[in-house]
């Protein structure tokens, strides 16, 4: 089965598609900022994410099997990446940006929420939050319990946790080196310890951690 490129209806941009990050995306690259309420500041790594997949991302790309679907895809380089292996993906993301771009890439992706109905809902065969995606929506517990109802039984979700050992819900605001701000919106930063925690709240079970490069991964397993 073969996935058509798709876009949703137009409808207002959420906040996570703020100017800087769009201009961010449509450059290829940074200085760009995840900035909380207080001041303080988070370099996102644009130049990676519109790079193709490197050695820390490989290590959680052999891993996956089946249908895969890529929640917060970015620019597209894990989707475009396992289309070529030939896997049945999907990337969704909120900026219109990221999408076009996944899509001008050869992937295939949707103008979309997890939080919001979503194809082959309960039959995906693994699901991605990486590059600090687990922050999606500022609820980790939430998010964790929406992608259990995504994902088939036995499916495998492939977390990337943060290098601290945090557990923070903020607002935030997207912010570039010339001082543009994005619109406010929930955030979450977790670590492994946390992850853990919340993982097993929401009923996933722990089958795999290992750190590639300095980034921690969990791969967790929805129960049959």
């Amino acid at each position: 089965m073969t996935l058509t490129p798709s876009r949703a209806p137009d409808r207002p941009a959420p906040a996570w598609a703020a100017d800087p990050y769009t201009e961010a995306l449509l450059a290829g690259r940074g200085p760009l900022y995840l900035e909380r309420a207080d001041g303080w500041l988070l370099p996102l790594d644009v130049s990676r994410w519109c790079a193709g997949p490197d050695p820390a991302d490989r290590s959680v790309l052999r891993r996956c099997r089946g249908s895969v679907l890529d929640i917060g895809c970015g620019p597209g380089r894990i989707v475009t990446h396992l289309a070529r292996r030939g896997h049945q993906v999907l990337g969704i993301d909120v900026t219109p940006a990221a999408v076009e771009r996944t899509v001008s890439s050869g992937g295939s992706a949707l103008l979309a929420s997890v939080f919001e109905p979503l194809p082959r809902e309960g039959h995906w065969t693994s699901a991605l939050l990486l590059d600090g995606n687990i922050g999606i929506g500022g609820d980790p517990g939430a998010l964790l319990e929406r992608i259990r109802s995504v994902t088939a039984p036995g499916g495998a979700l492939f977390v990337e946790a943060a290098a601290a050992e945090v557990d923070e819900r903020v607002e935030a605001r997207l912010v570039n080196d010339r001082g543009h701000r994005g619109s406010a919106f929930r955030w979450a930063r977790v670590g492994l310890r946390a992850l853990r925690a919340h993982a097993g709240r929401a009923g996933w079970t722990e089958t795999g951690q290992w750190t590639a490069h300095g980034r921690p991964f969990v791969e967790l397993r929805c129960p049959r």
